[in-house]
């Protein structure tokens, strides 16, 4: 009997260690993928900003010919701020979709629960 409860000891060890072990790596995993993505959309984000400085200044340069300089600038400002709000939203609609819960590990501990609970089952 001494014997089956110590097997059953190291069992559960083992489990619990490969638990662990599995956690780490899933997490691991997305926060590569993550720091991957953040880098791109950093060196995106720095080439679109100068794009949009540059074309900034050329629409309002341009408009400056129809109009007064200071109401062509404050068009341009009011569509940038346009732009701004509505990629402010999406960003934030979409930063709501990420999950940090390790989801494979949760479930693999829900099932070992589960067998602890009915080792016959």
């Amino acid at each position: 009997m001494g014997e089956l409860i110590g097997n059953i000891s190291d069992d559960l060890s083992q489990l619990f260690r490969q638990e662990v072990e599995l956690a780490k790596a899933e997490l691991k995993q997305e926060a590569g993928k993550a720091g991957k993505a953040a880098g791109m959309l950093g060196g995106a984000g720095f080439a679109g900003y100068l794009s949009v400085v540059l074309l900034s200044f050329a629409a309002v340069f341009g408009l400056d010919a129809v109009m007064p300089m200071g109401w062509a600038a404050l068009i341009v400002a009011v569509i940038w701020a346009a732009v701004g709000a509505v990629l402010y939203v999406a960003g934030k609609k979409k930063l709501e979709t990420v999950d940090p819960m390790p989801r494979r590990t949760v479930d693999t501990l829900k099932e070992d629960a589960q067998w602890l609970k009915n080792p016959t089952g």
